[in-house]
């Protein structure tokens, strides 16, 4: 892989997924990620032991292992003078400054834009938030359930309405790893801005600006309509029958979407087994396709549903229109195409237990990047301070008094 980002360093300070996911991505890609956590408990994300539907294993903490991987880890007061003295001086050996803290926390902590470019002035200041920097709910926190889900507009937009209750996320930090993405995207266009100007701009990407970002077209065609954007009934017939799911013999599902349904209407007629319907006067150009939609998709139901979906890998293995198996977690793991392209890679704990992880989504050079593994709590802290010129009684002095972990 060419790692784009070696030679750049970032100073996190920041918890959870949303924006420690960013600097992961970064990590992957070849840069130094110092990671400040709190000096006692370090990221709260290490003490979760649950994602409210599924028990964090002991052995492993996957969604720890997702957002950290690859970074360097430093306990550190920044409440106390020599914490923040420290982190100052890091400051001024980086290029990126990245946190997730709330407007009124950073003025607390003195970590504002102004008094960390006191110490670096070229240094790139990134925030990530829940609702963004300005407006009145600014200072409050958020997760991605909440902003990027829920208040975006995507919840309604699945939810259809013969459903009982707001669907749920599909799962854990599903919002925080797209606003991640967005995040590490910014901090490179900034690198870039930078390399070619010589101004360090700042950063702002919010959980719910990047739920809006995912649901634009919807939200813009909603803006035209002045109807919010909602799913349709499951008993809604679409006119296209070769846009939909259908069901298997042995209850799994087949997604297609042949946008073009005159142009795919005979080659599914064959796959099906059903070459005599690509000659019916019902469906013998688009136009009388969509006519007769909901008879066209009665049909493929009955069709669909005489054969598993094994079966159906067979038949639709040369089928030229656009289809896919409607997979779980473990299946789009083991996929053909996710093993040819290193979409999973394998990874070991600080323990030695191993693991896999989903690669960063970009690829450079042609090979997927290898992430590392997230540090155990401080594992680094000593190294980074020596490098800062701190000798070894003051370090030893810096613990006692509960600065440093």
């Amino acid at each position: 892989m060419t790692s784009v980002m070696a030679g750049v360093r970032i100073l996190e300070v920041a918890e959870h997924t949303f924006v420690p996911a960013a600097s992961a991505l970064l990590a992957d890609w070849g840069a130094d990620v110092i990671k400040i956590e709190h000096v006692e408990r370090g990221d709260a994300m290490r003490g979760l032991g649950s994602t409210g539907v599924t028990v964090v294993p002991d052995d492993v903490h996957p969604l720890m292992e997702h957002s950290n991987r690859g970074k360097r880890s430093l306990g550190l007061d920044l409440t106390t003078e020599e914490g923040i003295d420290i982190l100052y001086r890091l400051a001024a050996t980086c290029d990126v400054f990245l946190t997730n803290k709330l407007p009124g926390v950073r003025r607390k902590l003195r970590i504002e834009p102004d008094q960390v470019r006191a110490h670096n002035r070229s240094i790139i200041y990134v925030s990530g938030t829940g609702q963004g920097e300005r407006g009145p709910d600014a200072d409050k926190g958020s997760y991605d359930s909440l902003a990027f889900w829920c208040r975006s507009g995507t919840a309604l937009g699945v939810m259809r309405p013969e459903d009982e209750k707001v669907p749920n996320p599909p799962g854990p930090g599903f919002g925080d790893s797209i606003g991640a993405m967005t995040i590490a995207g910014g901090i490179m266009g900034a690198l870039y801005h930078r390399e070619k100007t010589g101004e360090a701009t700042t950063v702002d990407v919010s959980l719910f600006g990047s739920g809006m970002w995912a649901m634009g077209q919807a939200t813009a065609l909603s803006l035209l309509t002045g109807q919010g954007w909602a799913a349709p009934s499951a008993s809604t017939t679409r006119l296209n029958p070769l846009t939909g799911n259908y069901r298997t013999k042995d209850d799994r599902w087949i997604s297609l979407t042949c946008l073009q349904a005159g142009k795919y209407w005979g080659p599914a007629c064959d796959a099906v087994g059903r070459p005599e319907l690509a000659d019916d006067p019902r469906f013998g150009d688009h136009a009388s396709l969509l006519e007769h939609g909901a008879e066209a998709a009665q049909i493929l139901r009955e069709c669909f549903a005489e054969r598993t979906l094994a079966e159906w890998r067979d038949r639709l293995e040369d089928f030229v229109g656009q289809w896919a198996v409607v997979q779980n977690t473990i299946e789009a793991a083991e996929d053909p195409q996710s093993v040819a392209n290193g979409y999973i890679q394998a990874c070991r704990t600080a323990a030695g237990v191993p693991f896999h992880l989903v690669a960063a989504p970009v690829q450079f050079g042609g090979v997927p990047a290898a992430p590392g593994r997230a540090p155990e709590f401080n594992e680094h802290g000593d190294q980074i301070l020596a490098d800062l010129g701190l000798d070894w009684d003051t370090v030893v002095d810096l613990k006692v008094r509960g600065v440093v972990a």
